[in-house]
């Protein structure tokens, strides 16, 4: 059975670390197996505590996905059990894609012992609609029992139209001890690094020309002279049946390796001797590239590597999270249009479709019938020019490809189940690029598909982190509580009576048993001795009849 734990896990872990990006530091508990209650009240527990108790209380968990890629975005409703929460939750992808996932908990409450410690590295995580099948590929390692060792591995991610994907590798290492629970320093460390990344060859949540009404009928013309269609940003796209491993064709890809790190330890508390529950959540990447191949392509330079660190000590005077926001820096051909900074952390791209009459305005007579991107045309012999505001007019904005960066979200609040003490947490992301539909693309679709078309085609975001801590109050206590064991040099244990009172008739059963047993046999033998003496009587007394007939 043991050896069989990591892959059951393996599900509800990937599953966790993909919602945590949807839901940042939520208030709850860390979920784990519930504790297995007696059907009476009177029973008695399912079974005792252990001779020897660790007395150091610590919740925790950090997790970082190098890459989350969601389509149709807030599209599909939430099911619940309750038909009225249906329409409270937030609504999910339609399908949502985890690359590069490592996952850190640390739960000193869990009743399973395994479930204490788990650290993960998952090359992949998948949910359709809101149901997460389990993949295979992934690293687990729990505690209970204590791990040494890390374990490693690498997987090659097979094809598919969406994302091409060098090679992966992770490492996942869960402590804990018998004695002192979670004082091992470092609980759970998991990493993944990923060789290159490409991703989004096709856009299939894009609406095709076929789909526009009579009022779209001038707009499918154009689009009908573009060397793709918009599923593949007119032909920007490879659109293949899978992205290529130079990154060309792709919207986005990353040719340099990148690598996640999420953990969750113990660390000293200034002028204490107790511990503060930390989680860090560390992402490297080095460029990014938009559009690649493409002589309006875009190059992401990541100045500096984002770190989200979240520590508890139980108190929330002393409770910190702490940032490290990166910066980055957008170029083309090496001139720097724009940085994504925490001043400044979003930027909109458009994505325009050039009309016929552009080629009759002077500069554009050879413009090629390729998308605009970002106000920038591709005209022959892959020269650029920017649209100039006479050509502004003959260019139909379809599309937006929004990035942003940033985002901390924090929430916190005080704790008392199942202890007392601070509960801290925090989420942001390295970067986001999404695909938005305009006003004019929904004009021209029938009214159900243009109510149907969701504010963002497709999102990938970069880096998601998040991390949390929960320590008791005045921080965590290192030590050992042991259970009364009997009296040294034998003998019984102290305060147990010589012999039990009598509280129920159950005790009296045996000389009851043994009384009535005597009866029995008493009124046996009169019964059996009573017609004898008869008989004898009468044959000895002449004065009496015999009842015996004479010979």
């Amino acid at each position: 059975m043991r050896g069989r734990l990591p892959r059951l896990l393996a599900l509800p872990v990937t599953a966790a670390v993909l919602a945590l990006p949807a839901v940042p530091a939520m208030a709850q508990e860390i979920p784990t197996t519930p504790i297995p209650q007696p059907k009476d009240p009177g029973q008695p527990p399912i079974s005792s505590p252990p001779n020897v108790q660790p007395t150091g209380k610590a919740v925790g968990d950090a997790g970082t996905g190098l890459g989350v890629l969601r389509l149709l975005p807030d599209a599909v409703p939430t099911s619940a059990i309750i038909d009225e929460m249906s329409e409270e939750l937030p609504k999910q992808a339609a399908f949502e894609g985890g690359l590069g996932l490592s996952s850190a908990q640390a739960n000193s409450e869990a009743y399973l012992a395994y479930e204490r410690s788990i650290a993960q590295a998952s090359p992949f995580g998948a949910s359709v609609a809101g149901n997460a099948p389990q993949l295979p590929g992934s690293l687990v390692q729990t505690a209970l029992p204590d791990n040494p060792e890390p374990i490693t591995g690498g997987l090659n991610a097979p094809p598919n139209p969406l994302l091409n994907v060098g090679l992966l590798n992770g490492k996942a290492h869960a402590r804990w001890s018998p004695e002192l629970g979670p004082c091992v320093g470092t609980i759970a460390d998991a990493s993944t690094s990923l060789a290159s990344l490409s991703v989004l060859n096709v856009i299939p949540s894009m609406p095709q020309a076929g789909e526009l009404t009579e009022a779209g009928d001038g707009l499918k013309d154009t689009l009908g002279k573009l060397p793709g269609p918009l599923a593949s940003l007119g032909g920007l796209l490879s659109g293949g049946d899978k992205p290529k491993g130079d990154g060309t064709g792709s919207l986005i890809s990353l040719p340099n390796t990148l690598s996640s790190r999420s953990t969750v330890r113990l660390v000293d508390i200034p002028d204490s001797d107790r511990k503060a529950v930390q989680s860090i959540s560390t992402m490297q990447a080095a460029d990014i590239n938009i559009l690649k191949g493409t002589p309006l392509g875009l190059t992401i330079k990541v100045a500096s590597q984002p770190t989200l660190t979240v520590t508890s000590t139980g108190n929330k005077e002393t409770s910190t999270v702490e940032y490290k926001a990166p910066v980055l820096t957008v170029e083309r051909n090496g001139e720097v249009l724009f940085t994504l900074d925490a001043a400044n952390p979003t930027q909109d791209i458009p994505i325009g479709i050039p009309l016929p009459g552009i080629k009759e305005i002077a500069g554009f007579e050879q413009i090629r019938d390729v998308p605009v991107i970002g106000g920038l045309a591709e005209l022959a012999e892959n020269v650029t020019k920017p649209i100039t505001e006479a050509a502004k007019g003959f260019v139909l904005d379809l599309g937006v490809l929004r990035l942003s960066i940033a985002q901390l979200n924090e929430q916190s609040m005080d704790m008392t189940d199942p202890f007392k003490g601070y509960q801290l947490g925090a989420s942001a992301r390295l970067l986001d690029l999404q695909v938005l539909p305009t006003k004019l693309l929904k004009d021209a679709l029938p009214e159900d598909a243009a109510e149907k078309l969701p504010s963002s085609l497709a999102q990938l975001s970069l880096g998601e982190q998040i991390a949390r801590a929960y320590a008791p109050e005045g921080g965590v206590e290192c030590g050992t509580i042991k259970q009364p064991g009997p009296p040294p040099g034998g003998g019984d244990a102290p305060g147990v009576p010589e012999k039990l009172a009598q509280t129920s008739a159950a005790y009296s059963t045996v000389p009851i048993f043994w009384t009535g047993t005597g009866l029995l046999l008493a009124g046996v033998v009169l019964v059996a001795a009573l017609p004898g003496r008869r008989r004898l009587s009468a044959a000895t007394d002449p004065a009496k009849p015999s009842p015996y007939p004479r010979s």
